[in-house]
């Protein structure tokens, strides 16, 4: 595939440098997107990124993966309002090291073209501050460095010397890159631009060489807020920070308008794969949120996290679901059901003995305020447990009742569902 024209048919191309498509027709490029590991996980975000580097590599490009190690210590103004805090050096190795891992999900490491990770640390670990200085700092100067919008837009709000400098370091890894291995283009969002051209600049003026620089627009949903974000904060791509069935939601629960950009941001599937679904699906949106939501499950978690999200939502919504159904189901997928919906825990002690349906309702658990309430609730055929319907208030709960022996599911109508958990 020609990687310019299959970013403007996605409009995943905001700006690029002149020359910029004729250098990646002419042959093999080795291009960079540098990520500071500010977070122990990667970000549905920073998957903007990650396609643009898959997207690359697909077009028989060579990508390099850049590790913050050493930026990542002084934090990127770009986008910011305000100073960063600085994290420990333990913490950012840390995060490095579990980001390292997710990237090698995502880009093939072998073959014809294979990927790189580099530690911009590497670069500098053994450079002192008059070697910084003299050769990196004498680069630009600083009327140049005032003009960029990462610069100009924190003068009124205050920025330190840190984080001004961090587009010397942004550049000199450029520079650093172009050198050892030949890289000539630096990708990233458009909130990039100002330290990207300055890594342009500093090939020009320091090696005589000539670099390249593409950016994608920042990409946000109809309602103008940050894309990556739901109510509850970051979507990760960790497991254990955002489950696979709250990935999933998270785009099922997309805006429908936002749909076809999403598509074009994170599909793998070709121009007229899309565009013939896109016509089949016109008067059903939710088809297309459903493709979408398994691809994207599918590659960032697994096949098998997929199908657990898959049984977690039969559950949650189907009113069809059985007591066979809901025993099928996987540990992991009962405690994602528990993180899903209200929960309580119960003693070991009380369900061997037995629990009165009646007790464990309004007593044990605070799923309804009263006995009267609870008898009412029973007789009008309101509450089930474990999909089986109550019939009676003397009915007992006891061990029997567990799904995996250590969960009970209780379901007051339609849509109030609690997972009690066994001690």
């Amino acid at each position: 595939m020609n990687f310019f024209e299959e970013l403007e048919w996605r409009g995943m191309l905001h700006d690029a440098t002149p020359g910029t498509k004729e250098a990646l027709e002419s042959g093999a490029v080795t291009a960079y997107i540098g990520f500071d590991p500010t977070a122990k996980s990667l970000t549905i975000g920073n998957y903007v990124q990650i396609m643009l580097l898959t997207l690359f590599q697909r077009s028989g490009h060579n990508p390099i993966v850049l590790m913050g190690g050493a930026t990542g210590r002084i934090g990127d103004p770009s986008g910011k309002d305000k100073e960063r805090q600085l994290k420990s050096f333990d913490e950012l190795d840390n995060n490095l090291a579990k980001q390292v891992e997710q990237m090698k999900k995502f880009l093939d490491f072998g073959g014809d073209n294979p990927a790189k990770i580099v530690n911009n640390h590497d670069f500098y670990k053994e450079m002192n501050v008059l070697h910084f200085l003299r050769d990196v700092g004498k680069t630009l100067t600083v009327n140049y460095m005032m003009s960029k919008d990462s610069v100009k837009n924190r003068l009124e709000t205050g920025l330190s010397f840190t984080e001004f400098s961090y587009q010397l370091l942004q550049a000199y890894d450029f520079q650093c890159l172009y050198e050892k291995f030949n890289c000539t283009m630096q990708m990233g969002g458009s909130d990039q631009w100002g330290n990207i051209t300055s890594g342009t600049e500093f090939i020009r003026r320091n090696t005589d060489g000539k670099a390249y620089a593409a950016t994608t627009p920042l990409l946000t949903k109809s309602d103008g807020k940050k894309f990556g974000k739901s109510e509850e904060g970051n979507i990760w791509m960790d497991p254990d920070m955002t489950s696979p069935y709250k990935f999933y939601q998270f785009w099922i629960n997309a805006d429908d308008t936002d749909i076809p950009k999403f598509t074009r941001y994170f599909t793998l599937h070709t121009k007229e794969e899309i565009e013939a679904r896109e016509a089949e699906f016109a008067d059903d949106p939710r088809m297309l949120k459903k493709l979408l939501s398994e691809e994207l499950t599918k590659r960032v978690h697994s096949v098998e996290a997929y199908e657990s999200v898959l049984q977690v939502s039969e559950i949650l919504f189907n009113k069809k679901a059985s007591n066979e159904y809901l025993k099928g189901l996987s540990i992991e997928a009962l405690e994602t059901i528990s993180s899903e919906v209200a929960g309580f825990e119960i003693n070991k002690a009380d369900l061997q003995s037995g629990i009165n349906i009646v007790d464990l309702l309004c007593e044990k658990t605070d799923i309804l305020s009263s006995k009267g309430e609870t008898k009412r609730a029973i007789k009008n055929n309101a509450i089930s447990v474990n999909k089986i319907k109550v019939t009676s208030d003397e009915m007992m709960v006891n061990s029997d009742n567990l799904i995996k022996d250590g969960y009970i599911m209780i379901e007051n109508g339609k849509k109030n569902k609690y997972i009690l958990k066994l001690k």
